[in-house]
């Protein structure tokens, strides 16, 4: 892993983003990273938040590689985030 970008383990849900958003440190600035709950759902499975979370949990170390890749090859939205598709 890229020691400039770090991932503390404080991953919510986001009932208006229906998605699970998390953050990243980049060079000591936070950004914001984010999996759409359908993302989630299609992927690992399961039909509700709390198995969306688990199933992020299990794979966290995966979604953190995607993530990273993302973050070095710059591609967030218009509002700064970082999105697993």
């Amino acid at each position: 892993m890229n020691q400039s970008i770090q991932f503390p383990d404080r991953e919510e849900w986001d009932v208006q983003r229906c998605a699970i958003c998390f953050p990243a440190l980049v060079n000591g600035f936070q950004v914001n990273c984010a999996i759409a709950g359908e993302t989630v759902a299609s992927r690992f499975g399961g039909d509700e938040v709390k198995q969306w979370l688990e199933a992020f949990r299990l794979h966290r170390w995966d979604l953190e590689e995607e993530v990273q890749d993302l973050i070095l090859n710059e591609q967030e939205d218009d509002q700064g985030w970082y999105w697993l598709s």
